[in-house]
């Protein structure tokens, strides 16, 4: 029976087909290291049930966001503030808004605030608040400008690639720990971003890990 293809273009073929599936391999482990679609979600910002404008609350009234976010310096997450924390002020502070109408509901009812969460990284990554805080991660590194938001959006990938890009250069986001909540924060005059968190990098033993259980435990 006659070859249908030569050995040289047989070859080639076997090449071609190996070629192809390498290369869809290849792409689909890139598209799952630098964004995987369903948490790359940058410019995302849900309506909320309350128009909570951090623009106001942290940019001009200066509330840190300690205040509402309260044990991020211990905790490993970044709790939700409750209705009490809203109603600390706002019993005083227009009381009677209609804006405000479910924080008070809540307040009456003792049920929470039913608030969309923006932020989010998968189930199977480990990610821990506390440790990034104290060590000179600021909040601006993850969320952005929070302070000049009117509706907080999703800011960065949070990708693998770009939690592992801060892991290999950590540098480029550290700051003194106390200075964390600071957005207008600034390097020290005359000192370069880098040169100075080199500086903090060596000063406090930072080694961010870089293998597979630092994240994915």
């Amino acid at each position: 029976m006659p070859l249908i293809f030569t050995p040289r273009a047989d070859s080639w073929l076997r090449r071609g087909i190996v070629g192809g599936f390498l290369s869809t391999v290849l792409g689909l482990a890139g598209v799952y290291y630098y964004a995987p679609p369903e948490y790359t979600r940058v410019g995302y910002a849900p309506p909320q049930p309350v128009p909570y404008s951090h623009e106001l609350h942290a940019g001009r009234l200066g509330l840190s966001c300690l205040y509402c976010h309260t044990g991020v310096e211990e905790s490993s997450v970044a709790k939700v503030p409750p209705t009490q924390t809203c109603m600390n002020c706002h019993q005083s502070i227009k009381p009677d808004s209609p804006l405000l109408e479910p924080v008070r509901v809540s307040w009456l009812s003792g049920d929470p605030i039913p608030w969309v969460r923006v932020h989010r990284v998968p189930d199977y990554v480990y990610f821990n608040h506390a440790v990034h805080v104290a060590r000179g991660v600021g909040c601006v590194t993850c969320h952005g400008k929070v302070n000049e938001m009117p509706v907080v959006v999703h800011d960065q990938t949070l990708s693998m690639g770009w939690c592992l890009d801060c892991h290999r250069h950590p540098e480029k986001s550290l700051r003194p720990p106390d200075q964390a909540t600071n957005f207008t924060w600034q390097p020290p005059h005359g000192r370069s971003q880098r040169d100075y968190g080199l500086e903090l990098k060596e000063q406090s033993r930072i080694r961010p890990p870089e293998n597979c259980a630092g994240c994915h435990r």
